[in-house]
């Protein structure tokens, strides 16, 4: 890898093609980039200043093209390149500098020096290709790039000669074999981040196979703005958010490294189970365990996401959960949960087990799991191993299977709490907000019936936590003289049975104060009317107080709920 300072004729030198990837985005940026970019013109022109204008980085393919010593793909500077080009040709065609332009920004047999791919390419070339100015009636980015700087060029405040000088990029060149991916993510660069998904589409794809490009890809994840949008969706998976595509594409990896067949080290699994070299894990699995077969991997993807896109639904959070459906709540754990490690194992048993019951059961029973765990504070460090290692190599795809495998193993990490320890949990433990909200919403969307309330069930984030003896109970709840009492009151109102969901936070102003007026409000702001027709708050509402005797009462018919709902 080479990196240093590099001016516009370092960059293009008459004999190098700068290659966007064919597939790669479009081109994106809009007039507050134009804007921002054409007061900083001004500003080089007016007073000699060096500008850097970030970073280029460019992978070096070697290329026995005639005139051309050789190819750089554009890993990222895109956007910039783009502008520039377009930037220059219209000052060049304004000033009378079409020489000058010609000899910077094409080739020495006069070609242009800048392949744009697929999406852009037309309206790009059809602009450099211009002898003379004229508004272009299109709607495409690239064009409207142009229409922009057409009619805002102020011509006399801009030198051709100026700019070519003093505009200078951080350049970064790598050679054929080193990671794109890994120095795109290092560089903290004006560009937007690299997804998975693009660096694959480039690897499976170029212009001598589109039809395979339009079967394997553009009518599965770029069908229309609705399906783009769904794949694009970010979410927090560990501590970084990623997009749907890319967490998809993951967990297909996950699957096929755990196929016995290949006979995969525990090493080669781990190395090829790192989020952060996913697309270098991709390359190397397709290369050395399928004999570099792109087109069987593309076609059993195809099959995947389309069960992918029809059941990994992360807008559970904010829709109505249903009572029965066993993916719904596969997904309310998976994205209200944050239990992303589940996503790999769940999309192996929609494609490998069509019975639906057999689903629903097994889907029903990994609730089962988690949720006592996540009441008994279990640790789930391990359930990446369990849920993408374990249970997909040994083709676990039944309920009766699931249950034999945790309760046959030696770690006693993975194990499913019994009935003594839940009770444990929900008397004595003490849960983050997130888990204590799941655990009373997914108690409340399976013993509310229809029937009796009035309102439907919200999704999982449009509740709220409210403990109902506050932590500053001090005040307005009454004394207490010894210190057993007061540990006991601090520790119980840390509990679930303390705990409830309501859908608007309360006042601030009410919230520390006694429990009469906590219940009503002073407006009609307090909890009855936050809690309207919640099965799991609503009868505690008529009780005259709330104490630690009330909370534990509470708890047991949480308790109770649970061993009905999560039966083991």
């Amino acid at each position: 890898m080479e990196a240093g300072k590099r001016t516009i004729n370092d960059i293009f030198n008459g004999a190098k093609i700068l290659e966007i990837p064919f597939f790669q985005r479009s081109y994106v940026w809009g007039e507050e980039q134009w804007e921002r970019f054409l007061d900083d013109m001004y500003d080089i022109c007016a007073n000699n200043n060096v500008y850097f204008l970030g970073s280029v980085i460019l992978k070096q393919i070697l290329t026995t093209d005639k005139g051309v010593g050789d190819r750089r793909i554009v890993i990222d500077g895109q956007q910039r390149l783009t502008t520039l080009n377009i930037f220059f040709k219209i000052i060049s065609l304004l000033s009378d500098k079409q020489r000058e332009f010609n000899r910077t920004f094409r080739l020495l047999d006069d070609n242009i020096a800048l392949k744009h791919n697929h999406n852009d390419i037309s309206s790009f070339e059809k602009i450099m290709n211009l002898d003379k100015l004229e508004e272009i009636n299109k709607k495409d980015a690239i064009s409207l790039c142009y229409n922009y700087f057409y009619k805002n060029i102020d011509i006399e405040k801009i030198s051709f000669n100026t700019l070519i000088q003093k505009i200078l990029f951080i350049g970064i060149e790598i050679v054929e074999n080193e990671d794109e991916q890994q120095i795109f993510d290092t560089i903290n660069s004006l560009g937007v981040k690299l997804t998975t998904a693009e660096l694959l589409k480039n690897y499976f794809f170029n212009k001598d196979n589109f039809s395979m490009y339009d079967s394997y890809w553009k009518n599965i994840y770029e069908t229309d703005d609705e399906i783009k949008e769904y794949w694009d969706t970010e979410i927090t998976a560990g501590r970084i958010k990623r997009t749907l595509i890319d967490i998809f594409l993951f967990s297909y990896l996950q699957i096929k490294i755990q196929t016995k067949t290949l006979n995969l080290k525990t090493e080669e699994k781990i190395n090829l189970s790192k989020v952060e070299h996913l697309f270098q894990s991709f390359k190397y699995f397709i290369s050395n365990f399928l004999n570099n077969d792109k087109e069987s991997v593309l076609k059993e993807l195809k099959e995947y996401a389309i069960i992918f896109k029809n059941n990994i639904n992360p807008k559970i959070i904010s829709d109505h959960l249903n009572q029965e459906s066993s993916i719904d709540r596969i997904n309310a754990l998976i994205f209200g949960l944050e239990n992303s490690t589940l996503i790999p194992y769940t999309l192996y048993v929609l494609k490998h087990n069509s019975n639906e019951q057999e689903r629903k059961e097994l889907f029903g029973c990994i609730e089962t799991f988690i949720m006592r765990r996540i009441i008994c504070r279990t640790n789930n460090k391990s359930y990446n191993n369990l849920f993408t290692d374990r249970l997909i190599f040994r083709e676990i795809i039944k309920k009766q299977d699931f249950i034999k495998h945790i309760d046959t193993q030696d770690d006693k990490v993975n194990f499913m709490p019994n009935n003594d320890e839940l009770l444990e949990g929900f008397n004595n433990s003490v849960l983050s907000n997130k888990a204590a909200s799941g655990v009373l919403y997914l108690i409340e969307s399976k013993i509310r019936t229809t029937l009796y309330n009035s309102t439907k069930l919200l999704g999982i984030s449009k509740y709220s936590l409210e403990h109902l003896m506050p932590k500053k109970w001090e005040n307005n709840w009454g004394k207490l003289e010894e210190k057993e009492e007061i540990d006991k009151r601090n520790r119980k109102l840390l509990t679930l049975g303390n705990l409830a969901i309501i859908t608007q936070n309360l006042n601030s102003k009410i919230r520390d104060l006694n429990w009469e007026v906590k219940k009503n409000g002073t407006n009609n702001n307090g909890l009855k009317n936050y809690t309207r027709d919640l099965e799991t708050i609503n009868k505690y509402l008529d009780l005259t107080t709330w104490d630690e005797s009330e909370i534990e009462k509470r708890a047991l018919d949480l308790y109770n709920y649970a061993l009905d709902i999560w039966k083991i």
